[in-house]
């Protein structure tokens, strides 16, 4: 039973610090841009865009090295290649190549994929600006679901395939 206990504590103690590097993942990075779920990239890609925040899509972004240590693992530990991925999160890390290592997730084949029938002018307004800005027309971005019928582009409408 003690060790049943201790068990519970640690996994206790794991989780809540997942949980506190994921706000803290949020805090730092939504303060910019949409926090992008972790299980979009891999392991490559998250240590090659966190070891370069200086340069980070022409910004810096740099942090102090303890909450960098912090969002840097969290990203790691939930990378598309660390653990199983369902659906389409998964669909998205099967299309990147093993000699790949993007850093935008608007670099995946599979966003390319998806994203390549919708005309430039939708993009390039100003309520959109980029494909970076996911939740200007995906409605759940930020819970990670990214369901079609939840698309409504801006000065648009609703979008049907």
């Amino acid at each position: 039973m003690k060790y049943l206990l201790i068990l519970l504590m640690t996994i206790s103690s794991i989780f809540a610090a997942t949980q506190t590097s994921k706000a803290l993942y949020i805090q730092e990075c939504a303060s910019c841009h949409m926090a992008y779920q972790a299980e979009f990239l891999p392991k490559r890609s998250w240590v090659k865009l966190m070891d370069n925040l200086s340069n980070h899509f022409k910004t810096d972004a740099s942090l102090e090295q303890a909450d960098l240590d912090k969002i840097k693992n969290y990203l790691v530990s939930n990378a598309s290649d660390s653990k199983r991925s369902y659906g389409e999160m998964a669909e998205f890390a099967n299309s990147i190549s093993k000699n790949s290592t993007p850093i935008a997730i608007s670099e995946i084949p599979k966003f390319k994929r998806e994203h390549r029938k919708i005309p430039e002018r939708f993009v390039t307004q100003k309520e959109v600006r980029t494909f970076a800005n996911c939740t200007a027309c995906h409605t759940d971005a930020t819970q990670g679901t990214y369901r079609e019928r939840n698309i409504k582009i801006p000065n648009y409408g609703r979008w049907d395939d």
